[in-house]
């Protein structure tokens, strides 16, 4: 099936990110790190930044991952990834010059094709399983 990019699932942007990505091209030239964020690289960081969040969540017991933000312990240190992770993101997504907000909602319409609510409701099997 064809994704109709002009379908909307929501009538407003769902990622705006555009005075994010104004900041860290600020803040990459004024310390002269442009050179450095090649694609490559910042998936590199981007990777890195995701092992430190799931690091977080090592060993954990699955009833606790679902309170990590309020554990006193985890709550700052979980924060600093969570916040790593979208700057890496939006950096690369800046960088390689990808709307995020596009991006977001053609995934979400393939989504809806490969999940149709009457087969994939209450099952977390992948849609080739479905």
């Amino acid at each position: 099936m064809a994704i109709d990019d002009s379908a909307e699932l929501v009538p407003t942007r769902l990622v705006d990110v555009d005075a994010l990505a104004r900041a860290l091209e600020t803040f990459a030239t004024d310390r002269d790190w442009v050179r450095f964020h090649s694609p490559k690289n910042l998936v590199m960081a981007l990777t890195g930044e995701v092992g430190e969040l799931s690091e977080l969540f090592q060993w954990m017991p699955e009833d606790a991952s679902g309170s990590a933000a309020s554990d006193p312990r985890l709550a700052e240190p979980l924060r600093d990834e969570l916040a790593d992770v979208l700057l890496y993101l939006v950096r690369l997504a800046s960088v390689l010059g990808v709307d995020l907000d596009a991006a977001a909602r053609h995934k979400l319409a393939k989504n809806a094709l490969k999940y149709p609510i009457a087969t994939a409701y209450g099952s977390s099997k992948k849609y080739t399983e479905l």
